[in-house]
């Protein structure tokens, strides 16, 4: 599975009041983010840029991008460690600190609650997030920490719902 792999994604800017950009607060920031074959995704700037609060922005796109690379990741690595995940849930959280006109992300905070089928399964499962890290290509390719905060659940004799943190 080695090589080379291209991603084309298009945007375009859906904010032109009438005015165009003949003033920083006379162009809205929405846009549409298009791929081949894929709905079409409403962006715009994070409110604070004046932005619009009801569509996704590039920060929070980024830290959608690290969980949901390092699940995928993980998903992979539990199957190779023989470990069976019924659930999997995230609370990430991404923290940037602006820098005059322009910012940086300084760490992402992953926080996988995961729901495996048995208990002897936990210290694999929790030592698979490591492994999943290292092979998240999102996580290898930014310049800020992105740690993890997981939660190992097992999954009750009914269904993942009732299920007891460990």
């Amino acid at each position: 599975m080695n090589g080379l792999h291209e991603y084309r994604v298009g945007v375009e800017w859906r904010g032109n009041r009438g005015t165009g950009t003949s003033g920083y607060r006379d162009y809205g920031r929405e846009l549409l983010i298009h791929a081949a074959n894929k709905e079409p995704l409403e962006g715009s700037a994070d409110p604070t840029f004046h932005g619009n609060a009801e569509r996704w922005n590039p920060e929070e796109l980024l830290v959608a991008a690290l969980a949901q690379c390092h699940m995928l990741s993980y998903l992979h690595m539990a199957v190779r460690e023989g470990v069976v995940v019924t659930g999997y849930t995230d609370e990430a959280t991404g923290t940037m600190q602006q820098r005059g006109l322009g910012g940086a992300f300084t760490e992402v905070v992953l926080r996988p609650r995961v729901t495996v089928a048995d208990v002897s399964m936990v210290e694999a499962a929790r030592a698979a997030h490591a492994e999943a890290r290292e092979h998240c290509f999102i996580a290898n390719s930014v310049n800020f920490p992105v740690r993890h905060e997981p939660e190992i659940v097992v999954a009750g004799p009914e269904n993942d719902s009732d299920s007891s943190p460990l």
